[in-house]
């Protein structure tokens, strides 16, 4: 009964996340008088669609993604059905399909600061304060001298600003290797520390452990929520720019990504730790979809996006089939991708 609650709640979040996103699209299509064909919320054969004066609305079988057909999007097809010029994209200003393009992602993190906002105003939020609250006996943190109280300002040369900010540099860091710990004490006074991780192995599971743990205090209040949702919304963001950058240097594999398999089982786990843990998963979701898909990539938003730029910097559009092209090329790879990292999500359960 629990894996059938949590697929359904698997396919809710994602097609909540996607709703938002598509929706963003879609709004301002609208605005600026861009004809939409369809808005649908997954991929795949219709389970349901309902035409209104202009647009379908639709659900799709497969519960990952969506889309917004615009006008524009195909030529031949606008010809076809005799769409007015000044309804299609091509037909509105730069700034105008800038906005229908960025406020996919936009929906995306206007919603998830709403959520961090609601969930630090009714359960409380998080001090993020980078210190170290428990340093475990007998392993390399402790053995090196840190002590609990320290407060963390480096980790391998960066700085750091909040609790957050240790987890993603250890995260990112060697454990195989020394890593730099520089913190401050009691008396105000930085010292610098130099440990591996301990390697721990557990039912054929190996990890590293450095043993320290960050316990966070709960700060209550409307300008204590405002005050989170600020640093929170930073730090995720800060994440993915990181983790983004890291991927295109080789400093994390692509065995290290997630995609649907992987989400589900993060659902399974939040599931399990109550509807404040649900909610900041949305939340976190919703940034990383807004983050990713603003990458100036083919068959993203950022994709169309930098056309957009390169049209405004040279005065005259990217030839529409070459684009087209182009767009095409990217969602073939980014739907390889996605198989490639399935796979190896299927794998990691087993």
């Amino acid at each position: 009964m629990s894996v059938i609650l949590n697929i359904i709640l698997f396919i809710l979040i994602l097609g909540v996340i996607v709703f938002i996103h598509e929706f963003g699209h879609f709004t301002f299509a609208k605005l600026t008088g861009v004809y939409v064909y369809e808005f649908s919320i997954g991929m795949g054969p219709k389970l349901w669609s309902k035409k209104g004066k202009e647009t379908e609305y639709s659900l799709r079988a497969i519960p990952i993604g969506g889309f917004c057909q615009m006008a524009g999007e195909d030529m031949e097809d606008d010809d076809l059905k005799k769409i007015p010029k000044d309804k299609r994209l091509q037909s509105k200003t730069v700034w105008q399909r800038f906005l229908i393009m960025f406020f996919g992602a936009g929906n995306n993190f206007i919603s998830a600061v709403l959520i961090l906002f609601f969930l630090a105003l009714i359960w409380g939020g998080n001090s993020m304060t980078p210190k170290i609250t428990e340093v475990t006996k007998d392993y390399p943190a402790q053995k090196a001298g840190i002590q609990a109280g320290d407060i963390v300002k480096e980790i391998n040369g960066h700085k750091i600003k909040t609790s957050d900010d240790i987890s993603l540099y250890l995260a990112i860091a060697d454990p195989k290797e020394k890593s730099t710990f520089v913190v401050e004490k009691g008396n105000g006074y930085e010292v610098t520390y130099k440990f591996k991780a301990k390697k721990v192995k557990e039912k054929d599971e190996v990890s590293y452990v450095y043993g320290i743990g960050m316990k966070q205090e709960k700060t209550k209040g409307f300008v204590n929520a405002i005050k989170y949702t600020v640093k929170k919304t930073g730090s995720i963001f800060k994440q993915m720019g990181v983790t983004v950058g890291y991927l295109f240097t080789g400093g994390i594999s692509l065995n290290q990504l997630s995609g649907p398999v992987g989400i589900y089982s993060v659902v399974g786990e939040s599931s399990k730790a109550g509807i404040a843990n649900i909610l900041y998963l949305v939340a976190f979701l919703s940034i990383n979809v807004g983050f990713i898909n603003l990458l100036p990539l083919p068959a993203f938003d950022g994709g169309h996006i930098l056309f957009l730029v390169i049209e405004a910097i040279k005065g005259s559009p990217v030839k529409p089939e070459v684009e087209e092209k182009i767009h095409g090329i990217g969602m073939m790879l980014l739907l390889l991708l996605m198989v490639v990292i399935t796979i190896n999500d299927i794998i990691k359960l087993f």
